[in-house]
């Protein structure tokens, strides 16, 4: 046995905020208990395990008898997992331009996936019906890739969201072209909070076939969940999973988290929080001189337009991103655990700088 150590010492100031990013903010203490709890003794390796078990069953609650989760690692991961049980190597998946899957995973869905993207340029993040007939064409074509899959985000990039309306048509649209829907969920509990309704009512019952659950953004360490509610998909993930790295040998801590997010109303409460605090930064410097709010804030996101010596000065004090360098364009993230008083605080910095 070795000797009891000193107790471990924060590197950093436990009470700092940002703006950057909800994957800037902690660990939910709920989820940190249901970890916890979880580890205890031995238990089976790579999801053969209790806590995965029961996973099943609570995801089935969510989202429909026939779903399946597959969890994994993180958001990058899921996408490219499940895009790949949805594609052939000829494949190719039609996205908005703003698409995490383009912009933000490093080629991963071409470099591991061998998946070609055919991008659409959104107004707000969101893709139609008429958007996707832009690239949904050359069937039959051997010079151009084929497309198979439509993919979603929801929430946005933008921060926007889909009415369950808007994805059936795409999915309608889609199947009757004989492809099928990849939703990006990643801030999945954010747009099903903002719309008032069950995450079912914008997937399962909107036609989805495959869907990444967002789990790391919502108070989650790590661990998010490729869940596929087409059931004709799902006995290639467990392969695609191990190669491309997305199989935890200890998935009972992956899977205790989201437990603790979904077995009540976890991940409801942190979104419809982190959204109260994006909106209450919204109306606090809205019809400031010099700001411009660019986008609806719909779910835990700010996009606004302002000065940039002003953005220099405030990101020397808060971490925050700018999206658009060109137009000057930033972005405000709130996360589950952002407070009132952290909202304010920024919202007077910016007040300040403006008027000052």
């Amino acid at each position: 046995m070795t000797s009891p150590s000193e107790p471990f010492e924060p590197l950093h100031d436990p009470a700092s905020r940002g703006f950057a990013s909800d994957n800037y903010a902690g660990i939910h203490p709920e989820a940190m208990a249901a970890m916890a709890a979880a580890n205890g003794g031995h238990q089976t390796a790579y999801g053969d395990d209790v806590y995965t078990a029961r996973l099943q069953e609570v995801f089935q609650r969510h989202f429909g008898s026939d779903a399946q989760a597959f969890p994994v690692f993180n958001g990058t991961g899921a996408n490219v997992v499940g895009l790949s049980a949805m594609t052939r190597r000829w494949s190719a998946v039609i996205a908005a331009e703003s698409a995490h899957i383009n912009v933000d995973e490093c080629g991963a869905p071409e470099k591991v996936a061998g998946i070609k993207l055919l991008t659409v340029p959104t107004p707000d993040g969101k893709l139609t019906p008429e958007l996707v007939d832009r690239q949904a064409w050359g069937w039959g074509d051997e010079h151009r890739a084929q497309p198979h899959v439509v993919s979603l985000t929801q929430s946005t990039e933008l921060g926007t969201v889909y009415e369950p309306g808007e994805i059936r048509a795409l999915a309608d649209h889609a199947h009757e072209r004989g492809m099928l829907v990849h939703l990006d969920g990643s801030r999945l509990a954010n747009a099903a909070a903002s719309l008032g309704v069950a995450m079912r009512e914008f997937t399962t019952d909107a036609g989805v076939d495959v869907l990444s659950f967002g789990g790391t953004k919502n108070g989650l360490m790590l661990g998010e969940a490729v869940v596929v509610l087409n059931p004709g998909l799902a006995p290639s993930l467990k392969y695609l999973r191990k190669s491309a790295m997305q199989l935890a040998s200890k998935m009972r801590f992956v899977s205790a988290q989201l437990l603790a997010l979904l077995e009540d109303d976890l991940w409801l409460r942190n979104a419809r929080h982190a959204n109260a605090m994006a909106a209450r930064l919204a109306d606090g410097v809205r019809g400031l001189p010099g700001l411009e709010i660019t986008r609806p804030v719909q779910a835990n996101a700010v996009f606004a337009v302002l000065p940039a010596d002003v953005t220099e000065r405030l990101q020397k004090r808060f971490r925050f991103y700018t999206w658009d360098q060109h137009t000057g364009e930033v972005r405000w993230m709130t996360a589950f655990d952002t407070t009132e008083e952290d909202v304010d605080v920024f919202a007077a910095a910016i007040t300040a700088d403006l008027t000052g």
